[in-house]
């Protein structure tokens, strides 16, 4: 039977979404339509062949716990849509290194470094035979998301940066993945249907019908850790030029431009809301203003998207293809190493599950 075995870094909501998505969809039929998903089938693989092997947490209440408890405990506060069966994987002490900042100590019910010492990560990779690592630790973790990035390297596992800090975008560190032909995808997830998809779509419109953008903001709100955790802005550094990046690339001229987390809203729990202005000028120059409102549980947003990610990196490793994969990268993450319309990113992911395109 194929199998994809998979090891998480950060046991949060996007990590609770993602386990409970693999469980929830396991036994659907390959050959039907199912809402909610871009691929059932991704290259031969099914989601059910995905296996959890591995986590990482510095949460004192998910240490040592089962996977499958470990997603619900607080302060993860994403939708439980489906029961999780116990997993045989228990959740080890991760590093904190700066993944943990000082406003997020106790909401992060970080264990005392004193008492409990951190995991060899690289080792129970090995142990585990693990062949990608999920990157689903905070935004702003620089140093963490270094440290975990070095330790795929070290097991020979690949490595998918779901967090906007740059490793398949960064030359010297796709090209260590490159040399040791292991693939990398990243960096910083899209969601399925999220505020930086929606923002490129409404941008490409404005361009594809002649409109000329002059200014453009977005902003989002959310109740849950994320937020939370970017309220301080020495942490959004990567994370606004990331989304910036996503939405200003598809434009061939300057824009006044305002992106990225604007406020935590502790009642919106894992809701997340998206407010996006477009003004531009139109025919006979005559102004043009367009406003959408997004509303979604933010963490199961993503979950799918990832889904097809870690069977992307799969599908490379199988194929022995080291290096930055560029067209699932730039599918399913906004600071990918090559960014490229939407369309076009979603025919380069059909041609390489069929092979016609290498990366």
């Amino acid at each position: 039977m194929p199998e994809i075995r998979a090891a998480i870094a950060g046991v949060g909501n996007c990590a609770s979404a993602l386990v409970q998505g693999v469980e929830f969809y396991k036994n659907r039929s390959e050959k039907a339509k199912i809402p909610g998903l871009m691929h059932v089938n991704f290259g031969g693989y099914h989601i059910r062949d995905i296996h959890f092997v591995a986590a990482f947490d510095v949460n004192k209440q998910k240490i040592g716990k089962d996977l499958s408890e470990a997603i619900f405990a607080e302060p993860n506060c994403c939708a439980k849509f489906t029961d999780v069966p116990n997993l045989g994987v228990k959740v080890s002490a991760g590093p904190i290194l700066d993944g943990v900042a000082f406003h997020m100590k106790t909401p992060f019910k970080i264990y005392n470094e004193e008492k409990t010492h951190s995991s060899d990560v690289k080792d129970i990779l090995n142990e585990v035979d693990a062949e990608v690592l999920i990157n689903l630790i905070p935004v702003g973790s620089c140093e963490a998301t270094h440290f975990y990035a070095q330790a795929a390297l070290d097991s020979n596992c690949a490595f998918a940066n779901c967090i906007p800090e740059f490793i398949a975008s960064n030359r010297d560190w796709s090209r260590k993945f490159e040399d040791k032909t292991l693939p990398v995808a990243g960096d910083d997830i899209k969601s399925q249907i999220g505020a930086t998809i929606l923002h490129r779509n409404l941008i490409k419109l404005c361009l594809d019908r002649g409109v000329e953008v002059t200014e453009t903001y977005q902003l989002n709100l959310g109740g849950n850790t994320d937020f939370l955790n970017m309220t301080v802005e020495n942490r959004l550094k990567t994370k606004r030029i990331s989304k910036t990046e996503a939405v200003t690339s598809l434009v061939p001229y300057k824009v006044p431009t305002r992106i990225g987390p604007s406020d935590y809203v502790p009642f919106l729990k894992d809701k997340k809301i998206c407010y996006i202005f477009v003004q531009g000028r139109k025919f006979g120059n005559q102004p043009i203003a367009l406003t959408a409102k997004l509303e979604v549980e933010d963490s199961p947003n993503s979950a799918g998207v990832v889904i097809d990610v870690i069977r992307a990196v799969k599908l490379a490793l199988d194929r022995k293809i080291g290096g930055p994969l560029t067209g699932i990268s730039s599918y399913a993450f906004k600071h990918p190493p090559v960014q490229i319309p939407d369309d076009t990113a979603k025919q380069w992911v059909e041609d390489f599950i069929t092979g016609k395109r290498e990366r």
